[in-house]
């Protein structure tokens, strides 16, 4: 379900049920300079499709997948989304409480979706391939 640019329509996400309640706390308990991202994370949870765990799609980006998705100048990217304690760009492991990390969430290939960097230009991504959390790639 890939966005209406023209419409503005953002397209389904699902999120796991644990996922959702301590995202929701982050979201709730951020600091001054994260309220922008806060915000948005919690109008992105109060919209999602909320999943027990056990039925959360593979294809689907939750919090440990690494996902690749492609910019609107035709850029490949691939990175892994996590909490904001364990971001590290160098790794590409990106925060979910940063403005991509946010527009990332929930989706899966194919799904396209505008979103508003910290620099306030809105960019565009389609995500194009999604690896599930495996508790091995954790070590």
């Amino acid at each position: 379900m890939e966005m209406d640019s023209t419409q503005g329509t953002k397209p389904s996400i699902i999120v796991r049920q644990t996922e959702h309640s301590r995202l929701t706390s982050l979201a709730l308990a951020a600091p001054g300079r994260d309220l922008d991202v806060a915000d948005e994370l919690l109008s992105e949870l109060e919209r999602a499709s909320v999943v027990v765990d056990v039925d959360f799609p593979g294809e689907v980006v939750g919090i440990g997948s690494t996902v690749s998705y492609e910019t609107e100048s035709g850029q490949t990217r691939t990175v892994t989304l996590c909490y904001p304690g364990d971001a590290d760009i160098e790794q590409s492991m990106v925060s979910v409480m940063t403005p991509i990390g946010v527009a990332l969430l929930g989706l899966s290939p194919g799904q396209s979706i505008n979103w508003s960097g910290r620099d306030g230009h809105v960019h565009r991504l389609t995500v194009t391939c999604v690896e599930a959390f495996t508790p091995s790639r954790a070590a």
